[in-house]
């Protein structure tokens, strides 16, 4: 079983230390003789319960484990009382040939040596901790008793490797110079956290002892398994993670596991009796599945343990199969997933003991002729006074400041008279929004775009027309051609194979047009609203702000008295603000210096004389905190008549409403300039991005053309060579060689005189060779490729391009004629924040230089009212 497997800590050992000679001398030597003489006993006894709790072997049976405790607690209590008496540190080595060595209880073979109390505290502390475990595994669990013991000495044992971390005594023991891994922080929490999971594991054997039910079996379990978590967890990170034998880590891993698995087990069972068969078996498999990971990786844990864990294991596998077999029976539902489930409940029932009133020394007499009895109590109680005049002092000084601050904003104080000064301001959110703003080019900046909007939009209108008469020339060679040869020109027409980007170009014109009425709607708006706007145009912004104007009739002419005495209040009111901030510093400082221990020390008898003596000196002070609140309050009495004759005299009334007014004004104005501000971006933006696509379909549209230019050359010469041919067999002349000319005859048709400017028209290279018969035209694809989206670059090769085994002998035919360039340059003269510059135009390949404008976004843009295309 699970129970009979916990874990117990062993001791530190520990070389003996003679600590009579070394402390005598010092007593000697920083007291007296007659000193060392009258603490000639206590000496003796220090030296005795160190030799009783360190030295002293311990037998297994629980009677000695019990005095081991005792001897521990004692022996720490004394360390307590030597610690403030006796300087041994190594920084403070006034107690000579003095050294305590300890070696770890974890690694035998590691040791250190330290002039340092600290360090024996420590190690003292870690003993008190690993004896508790051993009471703890000692006692008969099978019994009630044995149960409720074992219990709490664990707790007690999480409460003393609690207390070496918390109290700063690990800490300390550290700092003092290099030590071994089993006194440090980290170590004393792993070891509370694992004395804590084996606390609880015990109310875990209590629990099933007793039938308790399923849920609350569960609950108890899961907190034993994060209790072994968290420690498990510690023993994997550094400095611990290489200082453990594996066993034990194996052991906190399995232990882990087993509790997760064991809490998801009893929560089964409890699903089972309320039928929740899907939940169940959810969780048994996680449990399951917990188990056999963790199993695999535990190395030398004890057979008792594996056995436990291969029961667990066992059990769940039943009840798995039960309920599976249940589920598909006669419940059919859904099993869960893992992620789905929310985390096991769980009750923690232990907490780490408090061992502040075993190891509290105020009743111990040692060293009483040096120490006065009960000094350390006093130095607390003393301490506590002082906490007490420091807080409540501090409370005061704070709640008159924001007395102050409150008061003077309810006068709106002292911007009233920055403001007859001509020193106004705004509230620092609006005026952040002002310069933003302005930065941007504020209302002035508005018209410079609108022409953007407007150069954008003849853009794109000329793109649009090119693009348009493109295809139409095309189309009508083509239809001409077709006129004349009849059914001999067999390609397919212009109009069946544009009919996509007709479509396209008209949804682009249909939302130009759009874009225009939303730029009408723009360019409205700006008019209507600039004289509201036009106010953020000022520079700086203060100075739209109404200001304090002296009345334009005085009747006693003492304007600048009543001005001139509101700025001293002021100016006094300031110092006394100085006042109580450096009132407060001295208070902490004083606080900081005063350390009476050496007074309490060398003290005999009660220290109340001593106590109102000491505290005595933070009279002045509070005095003079109690004078600066005083005359605080006086002087903001004052500061509220002075004000009440200034708001008269200076109308200060009709100045606030003035000022709220233009702040209002302010705020709307940069609402109004934002919102038109955003739909111009939006419709920088869509024309941008309209650019972009209607290039990209010039751009096919230009490589559409030029194949079928190739196409109706080839078929020109096609044609041609047919009609040569019949005119020769039908008259029984000598044949003609294939490039010489055809005289016209009633019965064929003439050469298209249109031809040769077809051809040239369209980059055909005059006098080039003759291009091979154009024999498979049904085998080009119709020129019904969807175009791509806006923003995007096409997928695939635009109709035209060379595909393998064509056009190979005429590469320089896929090149445009000069003077044929249907890209759309730049504008001159518009440097917009889209504009790419020469250099990145001259990167473009191809013929055709690339729009001007980068759209950051696929168009249309969908986030304003505006430019939205059907």
């Amino acid at each position: 079983m699970a129970a009979n497997v916990m874990l117990a800590i062993h001791e530190k050992k520990a070389a003996a230390v003679d600590l009579y000679r070394p402390l005598r001398q010092y007593i000697a030597s920083a007291y007296s003789e007659r000193d060392a003489a009258t603490a000639d006993d206590d000496l003796c006894a220090v030296r005795d319960l160190r030799a009783a709790a360190v030295e002293s072997p311990c037998l297994p049976d629980s009677s000695s484990l019990e005095q081991r405790r005792a001897a521990l607690l004692a022996y720490a209590r004394a360390l307590a009382l030597v610690e403030p008496r006796f300087p041994i540190s190594p920084d403070r080595a006034h107690v000579h040939s003095l050294s305590f060595t300890w070696h770890d209880a974890f690694k035998t073979n590691k040791k250190v040596s330290l002039p340092s109390v600290h360090l024996e505290k420590a190690a003292v502390l870690f003993n008190l901790g690993a004896v508790y475990s051993q009471i703890a595994l000692a006692a008969d669990r099978t019994t009630d008793v044995g149960i409720r013991t074992a219990c709490g000495a664990f707790q007690s044992a999480a409460g003393a490797f609690a207390w070496l971390k918390e109290s700063g005594v690990a800490a300390k023991a550290v700092a003092a110079g290099a030590t071994t891994v089993d006194v440090t922080p980290d170590c004393a929490g792993m070891l509370e956290k694992l004395m804590l999971a084996q606390a609880q594991e015990c109310f875990f054997e209590k629990v099933i002892a007793g039938g308790k039910p399923p849920a609350l079996c569960s609950k108890v379990a899961r907190q034993v398994g994060v209790f072994y978590e968290e420690a498990y967890a510690a023993l994997c990170a550094p400095p611990l993670s290489q200082h453990f034998d594996r066993t034990w880590v194996s052991h906190v891993q399995l232990k882990a596991a087993q509790f997760y698995a064991d809490a998801c087990y009893r929560f089964s069972l409890d699903l089972h009796q309320q039928e929740e068969i899907a939940q169940e078996i959810a969780r048994l498999k996680i449990g399951m599945n917990a188990l056999a990971d963790a199993k695999k990786a535990a190395k030398g844990v004890a057979a008792p343990l594996l056995d436990s864990v291969n029961k667990l294991e066992s059990n769940m596998k039943t009840n798995l199969e039960r309920a599976m077999k249940e589920n598909n029976s006669v419940y059919l539902m859904r099993v869960p997933e893992a992620g789905t489930l929310g985390a096991l409940p769980a009750a923690s029932l232990v907490k780490s003991t408090s061992l502040a009133e075993v190891l509290d020394a105020s009743n111990e007499r040692l060293f009483s002729s040096l120490v006065p009895d009960g000094s350390m109590k006093a130095l607390s109680k003393y301490t506590e006074m002082v906490d007490d005049i420091i807080r409540t002092q501090a409370e005061k000084l704070q709640q008159s400041s924001e007395i102050t601050r409150v008061r003077l904003k309810e006068m709106d104080l002292p911007d009233s008279i920055l403001s007859l000064e001509g020193n106004v301001s705004i509230p620092a959110d609006l005026k952040e929004d002002v310069e933003a703003v302005q930065i941007s080019g504020g209302p002035a900046g508005l018209e410079a775009e609108l022409q953007q909007l407007r150069d954008l939009n003849r853009v794109n209108q000329e793109l649009l027309v090119q693009t348009e008469e493109m295809l139409q020339k095309e189309a009508s060679e083509d239809a001409q051609f077709r006129t004349q040869f009849g059914s001999r020109w067999t390609r397919p027409q212009s109009s069946t194979l544009t009919k996509n980007i007709q479509d396209r170009l008209n949804l682009f014109a249909g939302n130009l047009k759009k874009a225009a009425a939303s730029d009408a709607l723009i360019e409205r708006d700006v008019k209507e609203s600039y004289p509201l706007m036009s106010i953020l145009d000022r520079r700086p912004i203060e100075s739209a702000l109404p200001s304090i104007s002296r009345p334009i009739m005085s009747l006693d002419g003492n304007e600048d008295a009543i001005v001139g005495a509101l700025k001293q209040s002021l100016r006094q009111l300031e110092s006394l603000g100085a006042q109580r901030a450096g009132l407060e510093d001295h208070l902490k400082e004083m606080k900081r210096k005063d350390d009476i221990l050496p007074k309490l020390m060398a003290g005999v008898g009660a220290h109340d004389d001593l106590f109102r003596k000491e505290i005595a000196k933070y009279d002045p002070i509070c005095a003079e905190i109690a004078d600066n609140i005083v005359a605080q309050e006086q002087l903001l009495l004052q500061i509220q008549e002075q004000n009440a004759q200034f708001a008269a005299v200076f109308n200060l009334d009709d100045y606030k409403v003035a000022r709220e007014r233009c702040y209002k004004q302010i705020a709307a104005a940069v609402a109004k300039y934002q919102a038109i501000k955003k739909n111009m971006n939006d419709g920088l933006n869509f024309y941008v991005s309209l650019q972009d696509a209607t290039g990209k379909i010039q751009q096919q549209c230009s490589d559409f053309i030029m194949t079928r230019n190739i196409q109706c050359r080839e078929m020109i010469e096609d044609v041609q060579r047919k009609l040569a041919g019949f005119n020769l067999s039908s008259s029984s002349h000598t044949s003609t060689p294939r490039n010489s000319s055809v005289p016209p005859d009633q019965h064929s048709p003439s050469p298209p005189p249109h031809a040769p400017h077809a051809q040239s028209s369209y980059g055909a290279p005059p006098g080039g060779e003759p291009r091979p018969v154009y024999s498979q035209p049904e085998s080009r694809p119709p020129y019904s490729q969807p175009y791509p989206t806006y923003g995007a670059p096409p997928q695939q090769p635009p109709y035209g391009a060379a595909h393998p085994g064509q056009y190979q002998q005429h590469p320089q035919q896929h090149q445009p004629p000069p003077g044929h360039d249907y890209g759309q340059p730049a504008y001159p003269g518009w440097r917009g924040p889209y504009y790419n510059g020469p250099q990145q135009q001259q990167q473009q390949p191809g013929p055709y230089p690339q729009a001007p404008y980068n759209a950051p976004g696929a168009y249309p843009p969908h986030q304003s009212n505006y430019y939205r295309p059907q």
